[in-house]
């Protein structure tokens, strides 16, 4: 985090955020429980962890597709349960979210020019001439072009969808993103291609991200912090080099120990971590650690009492008994 942020009013605040559901009477699924966390303006926020740790229910409670359980989170200093009808109009164009998979989340009826217009039709007052060209504008900013604008999401390779749905993230001039993992369904040869693009319009445009993903070479490439979730709950959060120099939590140790090594006398000296047992159930979860059950450095408390967050230096945060 900048200096200037330091001192600056968080873009989003999250606090003591949870999202449970209710599967019976008698089991509940806690899939975010109880996390605080700051995302700055101009900065991008990677948020890791494996899957169904919680990463794609907390971007969708700060979008508003989740309804919290408990918790509140503020945009720009205001809390977004307390906004007017015509607040809540303006944040749902000021924030926006690309989706992991971007043939779910195109309608295929639809044509291009209809998906990117729709946000355009509800949020302004554009006239039809003024709508084709702001849509081919878009188009051009993310690689296509407009003679793309006539066809179906089926005619377009994964890589091509995904610029659709960017493009129409961008189509009511959003300040927010979420990007849920934009990139994990992609060949691996497009991957670079889409996270260039997305610093490329984080600069022109002035955004700020939220990046969800389980890649962590990619995170490190794009993000300024670092926040790692475990079973819904946040157990590291640090600037990014730090976080990735020092690791503190034994998990994120176990992650950044999974990463490749492209360098085969670096990936041989390179100890992989392995953990035992089995990942605890998220539903009706127990108390203290979610970790613990795992953790190689567990001790008794660690089953009875969950972790307070603790500073333990410059804006790194860790919920750790140990430390």
């Amino acid at each position: 985090m900048s200096e200037n942020n330091v001192m600056a009013e968080p873009f989003i605040k999250v606090e003591n955020l949870s999202k449970y559901f209710e599967l019976n009477r008698k089991q509940t699924l806690k899939a975010v429980n109880d996390i605080s966390f700051e995302i700055y303006k101009g900065e991008t926020v990677g948020l890791v962890g494996e899957s169904g740790c919680g990463k794609s229910t907390t971007g969708r409670c700060l979008v508003n597709l989740y309804e919290p359980t408990s918790g509140k989170i503020y945009y720009k200093g205001k809390d977004t349960s307390q906004f007017t009808k015509q607040e809540k109009q303006a944040f749902t164009g000021d924030v926006q979210m690309i989706f992991q998979n971007p043939y779910s989340s195109l309608n295929p009826r639809m044509t291009v020019k209809e998906i990117v217009a729709q946000g355009m039709k509800y949020h302004g007052n554009y006239s039809k001439t003024e709508i084709d060209c702001r849509i081919e504008q878009l188009l051009e900013k993310v690689g296509l072009g407009a003679e793309h604008m006539s066809r179906f999401a089926h005619e377009f390779s994964g890589g091509q969808r995904q610029r659709i749905g960017i493009a129409r993230a961008l189509s009511v001039n959003p300040e927010f993103i979420v990007c849920d993992e934009p990139i994990s369904a992609l060949d691996v040869s497009i991957q670079a291609q889409v996270i260039n693009m997305l610093k490329k319009l984080q600069h022109d445009m002035g955004l700020t991200y939220l990046f969800i993903a389980h890649d962590l070479s990619v995170v490190k490439y794009i993000s300024d912090r670092v926040i790692v979730m475990y079973l819904g709950t946040i157990v590291e959060e640090a600037p990014v080099e730090e976080l990735y120099k020092n690791p503190t939590h034994p998990y994120t140790k176990v992650l950044l120990s999974a990463i490749p090594v492209a360098n085969p006398i670096k990936a041989k000296a390179n100890k992989r971590i392995k953990v035992s047992g089995e990942i605890p159930s998220p539903i009706n979860s127990k108390p203290g650690c979610q970790f613990a059950e795992r953790c190689p450095y567990a001790v008794d408390h660690c089953f009875n009492e969950a972790p307070p967050r603790k500073e333990i230096s410059k804006d790194h945060f860790v919920a750790c008994h140990v430390y």
